[in-house]
């Protein structure tokens, strides 16, 4: 059996690479003759560079930015396409996992490392930069990343604007003059699931960040001054831009400044990765979810897998480590079968401190009952 194992991450305790790895392991152990093909998924969160370097011939490389808070960090990011493709991912720079929970400040942090992270992806010459956002710390509206790239931003006394949101509350010019030449000659995509646009971000993504109910009240009114400058200086409209809102409006800057490509994040790593052509090889496709609900109906990487599956009536299951209380059949069809992975009722703590375990025993179970045949 031609087995592709397609698996989302597990947030907190398994990246996609792992999960993929355990179900095989579990498969390989059982008593099904298979060949596995892995394909973890991502769209284009926090993990997407393991992803793509995992998929590709590629090439790991890795520089000393400043973190959200200014202090030093080494970074990765990566070459894909014998060179002429960088992928850079935010949270190596600018991610939520480089702070402690009490230095989460959406005031201060910033996405300036990120734009450090492009600059050297750009002295490699390539000719394109695939940026993921998913896993930022920051609210400040992709200012950080253009400061870094040589835009010039004041306030009204033509002082240069702080880093972090509070640069937004006092922005008042936006100069591109000296942004780096190089990005004439190099593309951008932003690939991301989210399609908030920038104004509403701060609402749905400052919590996260650390960000009070004021304070995310008072990033709501600066993304909408800042929108407003950026129509008026640069001519373009990013307040309502659908995906506009990723990473705390870096995506719009991104369009904004670099004029980037937003574009949906599973459709674009999977297309890169050569999804299709594994899938028309395969007979079964093993996808996962952590936490199986209404939002993976949303169009996540699993059903989106799943979907695409279905189109070559090809027999999907799904591996989960929770399923709704209010579970219907007809709510999740794309599924052929559904398997939790938990051995017994147990915490959170312990679920996800066990997780690489229960993928493996559960796709050895599932191995051994698809290899039973009929007397």
């Amino acid at each position: 059996m031609q087995v592709l194992i397609a698996p989302n991450a597990f947030k907190g305790s398994l990246d996609a690479v792992q999960a993929a790895q355990a179900i095989q392991q579990g498969l390989e152990r059982s008593h099904l003759p298979s060949e596995c093909t892995l394909q973890p998924i991502a769209d284009g969160g926090d993990g997407m560079l393991d992803i793509m370097l995992s998929q590709t011939d590629s090439q790991k490389l890795y520089a000393t930015v400043e973190d959200p808070l200014g202090r030093p960090v080494k970074a990765a990011y990566g070459l894909i396409q014998e060179g002429k493709v960088a992928v850079v991912e935010m949270a190596e720079a600018s991610g939520l996992r480089l702070l402690t929970p009490d230095e989460r400040d959406p005031r201060k942090t910033s996405t300036f490392g990120t734009g450090q992270l492009i600059q050297e992806a750009l002295a490699q010459g390539v000719e394109e930069i695939v940026l993921g956002v998913g896993g930022s710390a920051t609210v400040d509206g992709g200012l950080g990343i253009a400061q870094a790239l040589g835009t010039k931003l004041t306030d009204e006394e033509g002082n240069e604007i702080p880093r972090g949101a509070d640069g937004l509350a006092v922005l008042h010019n936006i100069d591109t003059t000296n942004l780096d030449e190089r990005l004439q000659h190099c593309t951008i995509t932003v690939p991301c699931d989210v399609t908030n646009t920038l104004v509403g971000a701060a609402e749905v993504f400052g919590p996260q960040k650390g960000a009070s109910p004021e304070l995310v009240a008072d990033i709501e009114q600066h993304f909408l001054h800042y929108s407003n400058l950026v129509k008026e200086q640069l001519g373009k409209d990013i307040a309502h831009l659908p995906r506009g809102g990723a990473a705390g409006g870096v995506a719009a800057a991104l369009y904004a400044f670099f004029d980037a490509s937003l574009v949906n994040g599973t459709e674009f790593l999977l297309a890169k990765t050569g999804f299709r052509q594994a899938l028309n090889r395969a007979n079964l496709l093993i996808t996962t979810e952590g936490a199986l609900d209404q939002q993976t109906q949303g169009g996540k990487g699993p059903f989106y897998v799943a979907q695409q599956a279905k189109e070559q009536d090809i027999p999907v299951i799904m591996l989960v480590g929770s399923i709704p209380d209010d579970y219907s059949p007809q709510d999740y069809s794309e599924y052929d079968a559904i398997f939790p992975i938990g051995p017994r009722p147990q915490s959170l703590e312990e679920a996800l401190a066990h997780t690489a375990q229960n993928l493996e025993r559960t796709a050895y179970q599932l191995g051994n009952l698809l290899a039973i045949k009929k007397p």
